[in-house]
């Protein structure tokens, strides 16, 4: 059958010499993968849409569970600010990476409005290493590991004064050993991060570090619990290294 289904492209690669074969994610259809034949001409309509960050409607023949075929495509956002910016192109990229597997454990609908709210704000000239920790910390309730952010892991204390990520999110005094205290507004922020609507984000004026802080708690947990390596993440590390 014919669709006309709004996605975004994930993944795309070289078929035989002139076609490609391109991994769509939608959210009605989940990841679909199509066969765009003959896309690398230069007269062909859909050269300019079978790229990695295309959002678009696109027409397919569909055929469930078997590659489709793209007939057509309709952008909706081309991303302009990110594709011209090194920085923001590595975190969108990271976050089409990072979507792709967790939708691999977890095939939830609400990854897809997730991922391209996130995006649309990392092209409105958002924080893209703020964006891009929200994103991290909602994906962990999808993975099966969020850590606790309502009161200490350990005894469920709600006078919290650190993050762990060995013992699972927020330490109370009690229950603290060697961990270093954290600012009040670090712990604020990653329980914020989490309830966070992004579509309703309108200003990111947060300190450095207590942005830094944050990240470094979400790099470390994703190390321990996910399982996740991905290439994009230490090409994004490396670059925020340089900068």
């Amino acid at each position: 059958m014919i669709i006309d289904v709004e996605g975004i492209v994930i993944n795309s690669k070289s078929y035989r010499d002139t076609s490609k074969i391109v991994d769509i994610f939608t959210k009605e259809y989940g990841m679909v993968g199509v066969i765009a034949k003959g896309c690398k001409s230069l007269k062909s309509n859909l050269r300019s849409v079978t790229d990695k960050l295309t959002y678009a409607t696109f027409t397919i023949y569909y055929k469930k569970d078997k590659l489709s075929i793209l007939s057509e495509a309709s952008v909706i956002n081309n991303f302009s600010n990110i594709k011209k910016d090194i920085e923001k192109i590595s975190y969108a990229s990271f976050l089409l990476d990072l979507t792709n597997q967790v939708y691999k454990q977890n095939n939830d609908s609400d990854l897809y409005d997730l991922l391209i709210s996130a995006l649309t704000k990392i092209d409105d000239n958002f924080n893209p290493l703020i964006i891009t920790n929200i994103i991290e910390l909602k994906y962990l309730e999808y993975l099966g590991v969020m850590p606790n952010i309502d009161g200490c892991s350990i005894c469920g204390s709600k006078s919290v004064i650190t993050l762990s990520s060995d013992k699972g999110g927020y330490l109370c005094s009690k229950c603290r050993t060697i961990e270093p205290i954290v600012s009040d507004k670090v712990i604020k922020l990653f329980r914020m991060y989490y309830y966070v609507d992004i579509n309703k984000i309108s200003k990111l004026d947060i300190n450095k570090d207590v942005v830094g802080a944050v990240n470094t708690f979400i790099d470390d947990y994703y190390d321990r619990y996910t399982g996740l390596y991905l290439k994009s993440k230490s090409f994004l590390n490396s670059l925020n290294n340089i900068k």
